[in-house]
């Protein structure tokens, strides 16, 4: 692709020397990986700074860069841009000939449920024979094709690739994790959604935004326009000022605040969830295999995208019986010896609280927690997930998450902090294989085991590298290892 071409929806781009007509063949933001005809992209990041590796970038082969500023030095064609994150969001975009503006895309931002909101609403659409794909933190899914994603939200040259891939497999939306981090990294600065999804607002990754009002403050930001409807839950209260700015384009869901989706008659046990759905005053009995309050808060957001997009409410109330279970998502595992065990993404003081409580309220006799907190991350929310677990389990077990380039037991101190300040009815174990096998050892008939924090994740992020682990897989180990101990 000609390089006028391929800039030519770049907001305020300025190309020198003027008319440069150059043929471009890949998209760089890596000055390593320059190959053949490559544009070079200068990003500013939080330590490292794009643009000095510019002249390094056109000494390995670029032929042209992007750049926030004139480079002198710089011999070949300079693409000048207010915002080169965002500008490479447009170039992906045109590289792949604009795949977004061929789809109905439909964006999911949150602290909690992105994921489950995503899946809920594809199953939605693809059930009123609407071609949905999927594209989040358990990877991109068209159809029966699956493609594994590194990131909630991918980086903009997979993102439009992947764009790419779903109109000629004949998509015709796409339901899409939007992370905070994206939107502050610009990464769908090229995408007009259909509609934009707000599910909650709670404490996470004060690691990378300092404090919670600016992080708040990028979640809102993407709600001043870039999308044709957004569907806000008025529970909560960042998202009653999303509403309160544009209510005229906007639809409410919630629990318990006044809201044009609502849902009532909420029944719940660990088999599933009953209530009656809400919209706009016509009113439908469902049910789900899906598990906690939160879900049926989850299902509203679905119906309310699911119904700006076309589907008639009596189809929405439906579909929702058929929705399988989110992998990782407070998820019904396994029974062992009469207890339940459940699996659960929830690596958030929010998400804990809401999923434990679940587990509790409708556990027979003692719940149980296994959980740890993520290296390398926000330590602020540690001892808060801790006094959490302790308050609401009977029994925990604190151990390794993913520890990234901290010690273990420096992290599993953060947490006791908050335990200690309402239970010592704990234990700590550093390996997360054996701290799973010690919880399941314990229960007994009508007990419950709740196993938060990596949900559906394959894997340890140990000093750099990823090591083969699964939640799951242990527990489906430890129950063949009784099966064969009963059998003998």
């Amino acid at each position: 692709m000609k390089l006028c071409e391929l800039i030519k929806n770049i907001p305020g781009a300025s190309i020198f020397p003027e008319g440069a007509d150059i043929d471009i063949q890949k998209i760089v933001i890596d000055d390593r990986a320059i190959t053949p005809n490559s544009l070079f992209v200068c990003l500013r990041g939080g330590s490292v700074d794009g643009h000095n590796f510019a002249q390094s970038a056109v000494k390995n082969g670029a032929v042209a860069i992007v750049t926030e500023r004139f480079i002198p030095k710089i011999k070949t064609a300079q693409v000048v841009v207010g915002d080169t994150r965002s500008a490479l969001s447009y170039l992906s975009a045109s590289f792949f000939g604009e795949p977004q503006k061929k789809l109905k895309i439909i964006g999911v931002v949150g602290t909690n449920g992105k994921t489950s909101v995503s899946h809920i609403t594809a199953h939605l659409l693809n059930s009123a024979s609407k071609k949905a794909a999927v594209i989040g933190t358990l990877g991109a899914k068209c159809g029966q094709d699956y493609m594994s994603t590194d990131l909630t939200t991918p980086d903009p040259f997979m993102l439009f690739s992947l764009l790419d891939k779903f109109v000629k497999a004949g998509a015709s939306y796409v339901v899409m994790e939007v992370s905070a981090h994206a939107i502050s990294l610009k990464k769908v600065a090229a995408i007009d959604f259909e509609v934009l999804i707000f599910t909650n607002c709670t404490h996470d990754h004060l690691d990378y935004f300092t404090d919670f009002s600016g992080y708040r403050q990028v979640k809102k930001s993407i709600f001043s326009g870039q999308s044709r409807f957004f569907v806000v839950n008025t529970d909560d209260v960042l998202g009653r000022e999303i509403y309160s700015s544009a209510p005229h384009k906007s639809v409410t869901y919630a629990l318990n605040a006044p809201s044009d989706v609502f849902a009532i008659n909420l029944k719940e046990s660990q088999e599933g969830l009953s209530f009656v759905l809400n919209m706009f005053d016509m009113v439908y009995k469902t049910k789900t295999r899906l598990l906690g309050e939160f879900n049926v808060s989850n299902c509203l957001a679905a119906a309310c995208a699911a119904f700006l997009c076309g589907v008639k409410p009596f189809d929405i109330a439906k579909a929702v019986q058929t929705i399988a279970p989110v992998s990782g998502r407070l998820e019904k595992i396994a029974t062992v010896r009469g207890a339940n065990v459940f699996l659960d993404y929830a690596h958030t003081p929010d998400g804990l609280d809401k999923s434990l409580s679940f587990v509790s309220a409708t556990c027979v006799r003692d719940t149980y927690c296994v959980f740890g907190c993520g290296g390398n991350r926000d330590k602020q929310k540690r001892p808060i997930m801790g006094r959490i677990a302790g308050d609401i389990a009977d029994f925990v077990v604190v151990t390794s998450d993913n520890p990234r380039d901290e010690k273990p037991e420096s992290i599993i101190r953060d947490i006791e902090v908050g335990i200690r300040s309402v239970s010592l009815d704990y234990i700590t174990i550093i390996d997360r294989k054996s701290a799973i096998e010690y919880a399941l050892e314990r229960l007994e008939c009508g007990d419950s085991l709740l196993i938060a924090g990596k949900g559906a994740e394959e894997y340890q992020e140990v000093k750099g590298e990823r090591l083969a682990f699964s939640d799951r897989q242990v527990v489906l180990d430890y129950l063949s290892g009784l099966e064969k101990t009963n059998n003998e």
